[in-house]
């Protein structure tokens, strides 16, 4: 989840970069972030129809869609509310909703982002997305990243943060009509590997791929699950 609405710079743009690389040898890839001033109410099918507007607007056919973390709770809520906008979804690092034991991460984050402690946020989310062996030396390094993690109006990331904790899909999962691939790792501290399952499971041409004793990140933006990925969207019959 960013804290801001600008495009990436310095090692996040590089990271982001080399992660649609592969997707631009085959599709023109558009990178896109919520638009700024959200009403604090607003709920992920509000956001879901900013970008229902802006493929219309800007594209004028169904897309492929990627959605990360947040990002793929957005996917799931643009595919229910506007299931002709997508072809063909991939979900990535996120489920139909939170698991018990990623709402209080989530809680805090919302509290120390409204306090305005940008290195205890930053230092909280690193913490929680790297392996359990690495979680203390993760939180180090976002602490010391904490600067980049702070914003003159941190209002829009609340807003959101509160959107995806009430967040809950599974009833409306029938909705989507693109064929769908969930990746998860079965150490997310976010999601569970039965609501993983659960997504899929929902979707009528939903499909599944789990990596075991990963956690949030690796299924977010590592080189295999983008291998995955990129397979399911170039699968014959599918690509646009």
């Amino acid at each position: 989840m960013s804290s801001e609405h600008a495009n990436p710079t310095g090692i996040w743009r590089r990271t982001t970069l080399s992660w649609a690389a592969p997707f631009a040898e085959h599709f023109t890839v558009y990178l896109v972030q919520r638009k700024p001033g959200l009403a604090r109410d607003a709920t992920l099918s509000d956001v879901a129809a900013d970008y229902a507007e802006a493929i219309e607007r800007d594209l004028g056919r169904p897309v492929l869609s990627h959605g990360t973390s947040t990002g793929g709770s957005v996917a799931l809520q643009i595919a229910i509310d506007h299931p002709q906008l997508v072809h063909r979804m991939v979900v990535a690092a996120a489920a139909c909703r939170l698991a018990p034991h990623g709402r209080p991460v989530q809680e805090q984050l919302a509290r120390l982002t409204e306090s305005g402690d940008a290195r205890g946020a930053s230092a909280l989310l690193w913490g929680a997305v790297a392996r359990p062996m690495l979680s203390y030396p993760a939180r180090g390094l976002g602490w010391l990243m904490g600067r980049s993690f702070k914003v003159d109006d941190p209002s829009d990331m609340l807003t959101m943060i509160a959107a995806e904790d009430s967040f809950d899909a599974e009833p409306e999962l029938s909705r989507v009509q693109a064929p769908t691939l969930v990746l998860g790792g079965t150490a997310d501290p976010f999601y569970s590997e039965d609501l993983f399952r659960r997504t899929a499971d929902g979707i009528p041409r939903g499909r599944v791929v789990l990596f075991p004793g990963k956690g949030h990140i690796y299924a977010a933006g590592s080189k295999v699950p983008a291998a995955v990925a990129l397979g399911f969207l170039l699968e014959p019959g599918f690509r646009d």
